[in-house]
């Protein structure tokens, strides 16, 4: 015996509730988790995003820091918050696309425990080598760390970062076979790449473009599929050379699983508006990040699709962390 649908009445009534619900929030303070320190671009954007919602909707909205593990501490803070709405996270590619496949167990789901809200940005990773490699393009790069297997070694901020697991794509799609030097942070890459004790990296543009327009590094490319804003001239990875690839950081609000669709719907809306506004793209940009947006489908989309990237590339590179 199939199960009775819901007559039209009921189907009114939960409509109804559905748009109150919606009409009325936010009811108090809305909290954005960042799984990350202060002052880094996930709370940035947080930042920039809360305050527009803030004045449009005449309630506080604190950025709640939770960093700590990568940023699964704060992620599962967010994961297991009231389901109304008044409790957000800004995910990144790291929280949302790489940790499901990087630790072997999470208290917390990227697709299970959350609602999708809207992508925010996307901010490329820039491929820069150390001014005495001998090489000048993608191309060149690719030939020369064949013909020197293993004898190239390329920093990243941290195992698991965006950083690394753009690189081990990079090796995958192209053979090249660099080794991985990880660090506690950008700024010891970078300080290493200038220096030389380091051949190359694929990392987050924002620090290493003033050395390149100073001439300290050289820049070969950037890693998303399309070229940037911040710097247009320099070639995407893919058009110099390696077709269909593209990796980078993202950001992104969602909601815990169970948060209301109308809810959900009334966010995104509103940060679709923000994104638009002139002063927050501009801030955005001077972040290296390019404002994005978009429905809470398209966004659901997008992260199971990183989820898949990461997973092949995870795997491929036989990385796992506890």
């Amino acid at each position: 015996m199939k199960p009775s649908r819901p007559g039209p009445l009921v189907a009114a009534i939960a409509a109804a509730v559905f748009s109150t619900t919606a009409a009325a929030f936010p009811t108090k303070p809305i909290r954005i988790v960042v799984a990350y320190t202060p002052a880094g671009t996930t709370d940035i954007l947080a930042r920039v995003v809360g305050q527009r919602m803030s004045e449009a909707w005449g309630q506080p909205v604190i950025v709640d820091n939770r960093p700590g593990a990568n940023g699964n501490i704060g992620t599962e803070v967010a994961a297991r918050a009231v389901p109304d709405g008044h409790s957000l996270v800004m995910a990144t590619a790291g929280t949302h696309g790489i940790n499901v496949s990087l630790y072997r167990k999470l208290a917390w789901h990227p697709v299970k425990d959350f609602a999708p809200v809207s992508l925010v940005a996307m901010v490329p990773n820039i491929m820069v080598v150390n001014n005495a490699l001998p090489v000048k393009s993608v191309q060149e790069f690719i030939a020369y760390a064949r013909a020197n297997p293993g004898k190239l070694s390329y920093g990243s901020p941290g195992l698991g970062s965006t950083a690394h697991m753009s690189m081990e794509l990079f090796k995958s799609m192209t053979g090249s076979n660099v080794v991985h030097v990880p660090y506690k942070g950008s700024a010891g890459v970078l300080n290493d790449v200038m220096g030389g004790q380091i051949a190359v990296t694929i990392d987050n543009m924002p620090p290493y473009v003033p050395q390149v327009r100073a001439g300290k590094i050289r820049a070969l490319a950037v890693s998303t599929a399309k070229r940037s804003s911040a710097m247009p001239d320099l070639p995407s990875i893919a058009e110099a050379g390696v077709p269909g690839y593209d990796a980078g950081a993202w950001f992104g609000l969602l909601a815990p699983a169970g948060t209301p669709r109308a809810v959900v719907d009334k966010l995104s809306a509103e940060t679709a508006r923000i994104l638009k506004l002139p002063e927050v793209s501009k801030r955005i940009s001077e972040l290296g990040a390019e404002p994005v947006g978009g429905t809470p489908e398209q966004f659901a989309a997008f992260i199971k699709s990183e989820i898949d990237k990461w997973a092949k590339v995870i795997k491929d590179a036989n990385v796992e962390l506890q």
